[in-house]
């Protein structure tokens, strides 16, 4: 091949979701109050948790790291599509191309294993009450979050390496919303097997291993569910695991669905949607199932509710 076509690009054009005015503003005004929303529920969560001392165990010191995750995602991706939502000119340099997609990849990793984490947690809960602050201690705890954090880290580090050592033969646009991996390989004037295999490979390690074992976890939550004699117990211990079900199935299903097979992915536009649904939806949603649903959380609100009411409603001295 001439290596005069083999040139790297400096930057790139990031297509989005619309090139037509209106709907990019109306998106724009849309995606800032969800992000803001995103912001601010998961800021709150960690401040709650962190604020009332009954939410001090192995399952809310988790959902702390999900929280985190959520606003950290959010922001690798959202500023930067809101700000092309306003520009004439979308580009995005090669180095921050390079690094949003280590941060949203890696930070995607991250919180697949955390959920597969939590429900190793949830199980110990529901299997094994009597034992669950032995078995679940702060150590364990830490060592786990650590796992989940730097396994995301250095697939992410090795995917992005192997990404962008790819020339693009002048190529700079990209059909997307952000710099998400397929999208970027796209460009790529070569074969690109070697990166679709390595794709498949992180993606069994770092997505399909996971949901294994959430599965196995909760074959053995329901079985142990369904053992129990009273109906107010089987409530009791459903409950336990709903909100982190509930996130589990919106989590998996359609990142299983775009990465296990890149060759037979979905169409740019299904991409961009769940991307959008990665990015924008999910982080909203995360805050408000693990308040809706959860008693303990909602308690913790009223406390602090009430709390700030008493102090505002004292009369001056």
């Amino acid at each position: 091949m001439d290596t005069d076509n083999q040139t790297w690009v400096r930057d790139f054009i990031l297509l989005g979701l619309s090139s037509d005015w209106d709907t990019q503003v109306s998106l724009f005004v849309l995606f800032l109050i969800m992000y803001m929303v995103t912001v601010l529920g998961n800021i709150l969560i960690i401040l709650l948790i962190r604020l009332d001392s009954r939410l001090h165990t192995p399952m809310y010191f988790f959902l702390t790291n999900l929280s985190l995750i959520d606003v950290s995602y959010a922001t690798s991706i959202v500023p930067q599509m809101l700000a092309h939502f306003l520009a004439a000119h979308k580009a995005i340099p090669f180095v921050s191309c390079a690094t949003q997609l280590f941060f949203s990849l890696g930070l995607g990793g991250i919180e697949f294993v955390l959920l597969a984490v939590m429900a190793y947690d949830r199980y110990v809960a529901v299997c094994n009450p009597l034992r669950y602050s032995v078995i679940m201690h702060g150590g364990l705890c830490a060592r786990l979050a650590i796992t989940s954090w730097v396994s995301g880290c250095v697939n992410s580090l090795m995917q992005t390496a192997i990404t962008f050592q790819l020339p693009m033969c002048k190529k700079k646009y990209i059909d997307h919303i952000s710099c998400e991996i397929l999208a970027v390989i796209r460009l790529a004037c070569v074969d690109i097997s070697s990166n679709e295999i390595a794709i498949m490979v992180s993606s069994i390690v770092l997505l399909m291993t996971p949901f294994c074992l959430v599965l196995l976890s909760y074959i053995q939550i329901i079985s142990t569910i369904l053992k129990i004699q009273s109906t107010e117990g089987r409530k009791k211990a459903f409950h336990t695991c709903a909100s982190h079900l509930t996130v589990v199935v919106l989590c998996y299903g359609m990142t299983i669905f775009t990465y296990i097979q890149p060759r037979s992915s979905p169409s740019v536009l299904q991409e961009k949607l769940i991307s959008v649904f990665y990015a924008i939806l999910m982080p909203v949603l995360n805050p408000m199932i693990y308040s809706v649903r959860n008693k303990e959380v909602k308690g913790a609100w009223q406390k602090l509710l009430g709390q700030l009411s008493g102090l505002t409603s004292k009369p001056a001295t």
